[in-house]
């Protein structure tokens, strides 16, 4: 084992669909990281170590990392990821990294979590924290996926209205918007969520206003989503948080 990381056994893996999968390992006692923020996983090939960046679906409370991958055709990493069993082992680096965190924002009334594809995992690590319960009088999660079987973590989600300490704040601030695409789905919305920003269908639908006021905006899916979205919430007057300077966006790209 090397100080840069720490050689992590996996405890569990659960398959959503053919291409979708979670997997949890265990975790080193000094491994820290913020609710929101990645970690580079790495797998032993025959002539090298291959890292990855993966969010943490786990609160920074769990004792176990839990992460959540979509299966890319003929991806050196990828294909090794979803051929893991329980007892298997993983490498995470030491560190954590990224900045698609509550502490990116200074202030905001609503927080709108925006999600296609694995894109929902940091999202899912921010709302098993008390914070965001705190600072916030409205969560927005929109979740965007292809097909219904695609939307993993239903019942994750819906576990947080339960939860024993802040249930009954995420039961009165939680706003769910799960998006279909590709099929016509009871409950979920249909269309893309770069489409309903630009007509207005998707405030419309939960009840708010995305404004440079009141809104603060995370965003994590694939890089076209985020840039699309990006370009047009900034054509709108928001800006991305820097710690120089406080805006209302912060981003990540997930395939």
């Amino acid at each position: 084992m090397s100080a840069r990381y720490t050689v992590e056994t996996v405890t569990s893996f659960h398959a959503w669909t053919p291409k979708l999968f979670s997997f949890r390992t265990t975790r080193s006692s000094a491994f820290r990281f913020t609710a929101g923020q990645f970690a580079r996983l790495g797998v032993a090939k025959e002539d090298k170590t291959v890292w990855r960046a993966y969010s943490m679906v786990s609160s920074p409370y769990d004792e176990e990392l839990e992460f959540f991958s979509i299966m890319v055709p003929g991806g050196e990493f990828t294909s090794e990821l979803s051929h893991l069993k329980v007892g298997d082992s993983l490498m995470v680096d030491a560190t954590a990294f990224g900045f698609l965190t509550l502490d990116r924002f200074h202030d905001g009334r609503d927080l709108w979590l925006l999600a296609t594809g694995t894109g929902i995992a940091p999202y899912l690590s921010i709302l098993n924290t008390p914070d965001v319960w705190q600072r916030y009088d409205n969560v927005v999660l929109v979740y965007s996926a292809r097909e219904a079987d695609e939307l993993a973590y239903l019942d994750t989600i819906a576990g947080m209205r339960r939860h024993p300490l802040w249930g009954a704040a995420a039961a009165s601030k939680l706003r769910f918007v799960p998006v279909v695409t590709r099929e016509r789905v009871e409950g979920a919305l249909g269309h893309r969520i770069t489409d309903m920003l630009l007509d207005g269908s998707l405030e419309s639908a939960v009840g708010l206003t995305i404004d440079a006021a009141h809104a603060r905006l995370m965003i994590c899916g694939n890089p076209q989503m985020v840039s699309e979205t990006r370009k047009i919430l900034q054509a709108r007057g928001l800006t991305v948080s820097r710690q120089s300077a406080p805006g209302q966006l912060a981003v990540e790209q997930f395939w």
